[in-house]
């Protein structure tokens, strides 16, 4: 591999792309705050996949936000194609000094490698490049990252090329003078719970849900449901609230919230519960305890990042696991994570009410 290139001391442009999930989008913050606080002339442009771009609202870091439409969305076509190449085009015009291509995909190499960067820089450690695109990236990172974080492996692959000082900062999310909505404003001892997931392995049983939330408002909290705005997220909200006992303290965010009202939220809630999703790590980004539930989840590369946490991962266990775990039905692992585990741990982890 060449020798990293050292940065010019004057301002200098850099492009990020990655073209992953919304949670993956927060967990390069900590990147572009290390970049932005190393180079503060810097220009940063960052580029997600559409529906992404909100969770990254919070990042003062980022210059300018671009967007290409997602694969496999309904709506791509003939004008999303012609969208997406005048982004490209954009970003061909602007002759950046780095570009980083951070979603290891051929996607995300497209928008990264073809630009007129002077530097264009992946990871290959478990990636390997085929000759198309060794001749599209001159800069090949090879420090592994299967077993850390994925903000480090971000982090790292950056500052393989481009020196990064100092440890690797929190998660991003800001939230100057954004009041939490109204219905949440009487609430001065409550909990946030994030239920929903696309995903049937990262599933916690719905009779769970519902004790555990019996057992959180007879103790006297209150409780944000929160949901995304997909309708099955928004039924199955609804059904938890329909099994409570008092729905004067517990209301859905029905996935009509911003990231930021939520953040505003979780900045003042006692705790978060959840599977392993982008509210996740928006709690983690907001310093609110965490509670986060596993199945097949690799809690080295997904654990909530530099907040107060705890995790039941495989076996019910609160540290991390191996890939033997992938042995074991996800349904079965998250059936032995039983409500009397996830409240131990919220007792563990429950911080003093935030709000006067």
């Amino acid at each position: 591999m060449p020798s990293p290139a050292q940065p010019s001391p004057d301002p200098c442009r850099l492009l990020f792309v990655k073209l992953k999930h919304i949670g993956d989008a927060l967990l390069m913050t900590p990147t572009l705050t290390a970049v932005r606080e190393n180079y503060p002339n810097t220009e940063i442009w960052v580029v997600v996949r559409q529906g992404t771009e909100g969770i990254l609202a919070g990042c003062p870091a980022i210059d300018c936000l671009l967007t290409v439409t997602p694969i496999g969305s309904t709506s791509r076509g003939l004008g999303s194609f012609w969208r997406d190449l005048r982004t490209w085009f954009h970003l061909y015009r602007q002759q950046f000094d780095f570009a980083f291509e951070l979603t290891d995909g051929d996607r995300g190499r497209w928008f990264a490698g073809t630009t007129r960067a002077r530097q264009r820089c992946v990871n290959v450690s478990t990636h390997r490049l085929n000759l198309w695109w060794r001749l599209w990236f001159n800069r090949q990172s090879k420090i592994p990252w299967l077993e850390k974080h994925r903000v480090a492996k971000d982090y790292h692959t950056v500052t393989d090329f481009l020196p990064l000082k100092g440890e690797i900062p929190p998660l991003s999310f800001a939230t100057p003078n954004i009041p939490m909505p109204k219905v949440a404003r009487h609430l001065d001892d409550f909990v946030v719970i994030h239920p929903g997931t696309r995903w049937a392995r990262k599933r916690w049983p719905k009779e769970y849900w519902v004790q555990l939330g019996h057992i959180l408002l007879r103790r006297g909290h209150g409780i944000i449901l929160s949901s995304g705005p997909d309708n099955r997220e928004r039924n199955f909200a609804h059904q938890l609230l329909s099994r409570w006992d008092s729905c004067k303290y517990a209301f859905s965010t029905d996935g009509k919230w911003s990231w930021e009202e939520l953040a505003s939220c979780l900045s003042n809630a006692r705790a978060f519960i959840g599977v392993d999703t982008a509210a996740m790590h928006l709690a983690a980004a907001c310093q609110c305890p965490v509670v986060a539930i596993f199945a097949h989840s690799f809690a080295c590369q997904w654990r909530p990042w530099k907040s107060p946490h705890v995790l039941l991962d495989y076996a019910g266990r609160w540290d991390e696991t191996d890939e033997n775990h992938l042995r074991t039905k996800a349904a079965k692992i998250m059936k032995n994570h039983t409500p009397d585990k996830v409240l131990a741990a919220v007792d563990r982890i429950l911080r003093p009410t935030q709000r006067k």
